[in-house]
């Protein structure tokens, strides 16, 4: 571990002052945070531009709208529950199936539904927002993912991080749900985040609560070496978020559903740093060689296509 973390800081790797200071003061107006810190917003912005997001269900604004809770999903056996102000999977709820009267988790267990109105309250009460603010409960799509993942994933769907920087994808990972993380992708709570690529989209180095590990800690399958279907589209989608956001420094997280392709599943203004350790390769010069670029493609396919190139190839 500490191996890697001296060859992080001779490569360059970026801190959390020096990522405050240099990139998000600098290139994120405060002003435009609401756009990300509310995941409502983010997905009518992403739906009105044209970039794809799972199929918003319904809106649970306040407390007498939970009573609507029962037609807003009729149609719908499966489904997620989650706060337009939540952070780090924190009040998410997601039912795979039906059971009689009940729904069931991702984990297994069955709730009634008067137990799902009941974190519905918490959710518009704040319980789960940033600030503690009173909240909305969103109701959409689950997504199914690629089946890639399925050996490398523990009760719940992968999703893949970029660093959008000046419109240009600078680095990505796979971030993949454990038992210890209870399904949710975030590696706080105890995901396993994988490195990828840029030029061919494979995943590579892998680490789980910052130590490398070369097999997933649930299923014991080989993370490294997974090709990630539709990479350029993936990378195109999130150097589009730039444009949707207007934010020069961010981090785009996009699902890959195994009927609908690439999907946006929310942004953020102050994406985390472990994407180095992920990677074995800090982003500093990459990150100074693209402030310095006086002319950045106008189109989001070819920054993709710039952001693959970019890279110099001394891999950690």
């Amino acid at each position: 571990m500490f191996g890697i973390l001296g060859r992080l800081k001779q490569s360059g790797v970026v801190g959390m002052n020096q990522r405050n200071a240099d990139f998000i003061l600098r290139y994120n107006k405060r002003s435009l945070y609401p756009l990300v810190d509310d995941k409502l917003r983010t997905k009518y912005l992403a739906t009105a531009s044209g970039i794809a997001v799972p199929e918003l269900y319904g809106v649970i604004e306040i407390q007498h709208d939970v009573t609507r809770f029962s037609e807003m999903i009729k149609d719908h056996e499966d489904f997620v529950i989650k706060p337009a102000h939540g952070s780090g999977g924190s009040g998410i709820c997601v039912i795979t199936g039906r059971l009689n009267s009940r729904y069931r988790q991702n984990n297994g267990d069955l709730l009634t539904e008067e137990d799902i109105k009941y974190h519905v309250s918490n959710i518009l009460s704040g319980l789960y927002s940033l600030g503690g603010q009173p909240d909305q409960a969103l109701i959409e799509y689950r997504v199914k993912f690629d089946p890639l993942f399925e050996a490398v994933s523990y009760r719940g769907v992968p999703d893949i991080r970029t660093i959008v920087f000046r419109g240009i994808p600078v680095a990505s990972m796979v971030r993949l749900p454990t038992r210890m993380s209870d399904g949710k992708a975030n590696l706080h709570q105890g995901a396993v985040g994988a490195g990828i690529d840029m030029k061919t989209g494979r995943t590579t180095h892998a680490i789980w609560q910052n130590y490398p590990i070369e097999q997933h800690p649930d299923t014991g399958a080989t993370i490294s070496g997974l090709v990630i279907p539709h990479w350029h589209k993936l990378l195109t989608l999130a150097a589009q978020c730039h444009e949707l956001a207007g934010l020069g420094y961010l981090g785009v997280d996009v699902v890959l559903d195994r009927e609908l392709g690439p999907l946006v599943l929310e942004l953020n203004a102050r994406p985390g740093l472990s994407i180095q350790i992920a990677n074995r390769r800090g982003m500093s010069r990459l990150l100074e060689k693209i402030a310095k670029l006086e002319k950045i493609p106008a189109s989001a396919s070819d920054r993709a296509t710039l952001g693959q190139t970019l890279l110099t190839p001394d891999h950690l």
